[in-house]
């Protein structure tokens, strides 16, 4: 009896390590072979099959929601828990990336030119034509914002109705040449900051006065960008906001009202710029013959600290908030790295079976949104 009892109670323990004790579930992009790879507790569980195509696959969560952009310009809507996809809708040729709001889900596509917007369980309610390729796009209050890229402007639009209601936007400002080839934008609060391809500042713009204003960059002999930089909300702290120079080895480095602080000299072209869930570090991604490297910097010294070369292309990393963990997707090796980051900085562990990966997404499995 006690026997029975005791392998009843090690399955029970086993069952909470596995299903109660981590929180998070990681969602990784498996970049050519149109699926998903989910790791729990530091393991490979599963891999979600016909999710199109994954070559810039971005992936968000909202309440219990969660969802998925493909290349291909379709938007796909899954259940984190289950794993099992719900719906999903072909907005384009090709989709860049997309926010969600409370009673819709805004795409912005590359190919027609548009923003769709549609409901929360993708049935669509309105197309906003563009004529240009649209990136950066954010929710502000009842405002959507977006950068047009091949018209030099950053859009606002205003929705006309309450939040209850099926969304009605219009067009209330529109910011023109704003500087050359807009790509990306982050936004802290009422600041939506966006950088350029060939312009040697970044934008900001005030959502609550509608003002633009644009912040010179200390660039020196710019190289050619192979890899275009990612801004993210991830790079703002309270006190500091991290800019990826775009063609310098720089990550520069402003306080919130955008005054100069340093520019970081980094080992290549910096693409993503990653601050730890304690603000105490950044980790930073390059392109190019940098491509396996990462560099890990001291947001209170600003000063690289550690450096990392993996065998192949690191195309994503994410922190965990949940351990003192770095999980990083090493694409040519098929891997997810996962890099201890308390004192000394190692190898924790290496999750093999995860094809081509590339973005990283963590969901938090246990607890209601």
């Amino acid at each position: 009896m006690k026997i029975k009892q005791l392998a009843y109670g090690a399955i029970v323990i086993a069952s909470l390590f596995t299903n109660g004790i981590a929180k998070e579930k990681f969602f990784v992009v498996e970049r050519e072979s149109s699926s998903l790879a989910v790791i729990e507790n530091g393991l490979p569980t599963n891999h979600m099959q016909n999710m199109h195509n994954m070559n810039h696959g971005v992936l968000k969560f909202y309440d219990n929601d969660a969802y998925l952009i493909s290349r291909d310009g379709y938007i796909m809507r899954f259940n984190p828990k289950t794993e099992k996809k719900l719906n999903e809708y072909k907005t384009s040729k090709s989709a860049i990336g997309f926010v969600i709001a409370k009673n819709y889900v805004a795409v912005a596509n590359y190919d027609d030119k548009s923003v769709d917007i549609l409901s929360r369980d993708l049935k669509p309610i309105e197309k906003i034509k563009t004529g240009s390729r649209n990136v950066g796009i954010k929710v502000y209050k009842n405002y959507l914002i977006f950068s047009e890229m091949d018209n030099d402007s950053i859009a606002v639009y205003k929705n006309k109705n309450s939040a209850k209601e099926k969304p009605n936007f219009v067009l209330y400002k529109e910011f023109k040449d704003v500087g050359v080839m807009p790509f990306d934008a982050m936004i802290k609060g009422d600041k939506y900051i966006n950088g350029f391809f060939q312009s040697p500042w970044f934008g900001v713009v005030d959502l609550d006065t509608m003002k633009f204003e644009k912040i010179q960059l200390k660039l020196g002999d710019r190289k050619p960008v192979l890899k275009v930089p990612h801004f993210g909300f991830w790079s703002i702290s309270d006190s500091q906001v991290f800019i990826p120079a775009v063609g310098d080895n720089k990550v520069f480095v402003y306080t919130p009202d955008f005054k100069f602080v340093k520019a970081i000299e980094t080992k290549g072209l910096p693409v993503f710029t990653a601050l730890s869930p304690n603000k105490k570090y950044l980790a930073v991604t390059f392109s190019g013959k940098d491509f396996p490297t990462i560099q890990i910097i001291d947001t209170k010294t600003l000063k690289v600290i550690k450096t990392f070369t993996f065998d192949g292309k690191v195309l994503h990393l994410r922190w965990s908030k949940e351990k003192p963990q770095l999980y990083v997707s090493v694409n040519d090796s098929n891997k997810v790295v996962v890099l201890n980051t308390t004192k000394g900085w190692w190898i924790n562990r290496e999750i093999f079976t995860i094809k081509k990966p590339s973005g990283i997404f963590i969901y938090n499995s246990t607890e209601e949104k």
